[in-house]
């Protein structure tokens, strides 16, 4: 999409640092961190919410995680723990309609989130 934040991240019209870029989705920095580390895992298609996936994106989807854990070992967080959340939906707080994955860690999480 041609006014999407990510989409023009992804192209490269917005700079960005990556600090994962695989074949099917790349990671950024969070710009408003929830917590000290805060990265956004990105598909590169784009997507507006998780509805749109079906069993045809099981492979971005398992890219994903693939990249969630490869950034937590990178980050230091697979002996302590982290969290990985996707919203759906503005009350859900989805603020960028492109599908993205908050991968958080670095301290002490609670339950319930919201």
């Amino acid at each position: 999409m041609s006014d999407c934040l990510f989409c023009k991240i992804e192209k490269g019209d917005i700079p960005a640092e990556k600090v994962y870029d695989g074949d099917s989705v790349f990671a950024i920095s969070d710009i408003n961190p929830q917590a000290p580390v805060h990265l956004l895992i990105i598909p590169k298609k784009h997507y507006s919410t998780i509805l749109e996936l079906d069993e045809k994106d099981q492979e971005l989807v398992g890219s994903v995680f693939s990249a969630a854990n490869c950034l937590a070992k990178d980050y230091g967080l697979d002996q302590s723990g982290f969290r990985v959340v996707v919203n759906c939906g503005a009350e859900a707080g989805q603020s960028v309609f492109h599908v993205h994955y908050h991968l958080l860690g670095g301290r002490a999480m609670h339950w319930p989130p919201g």
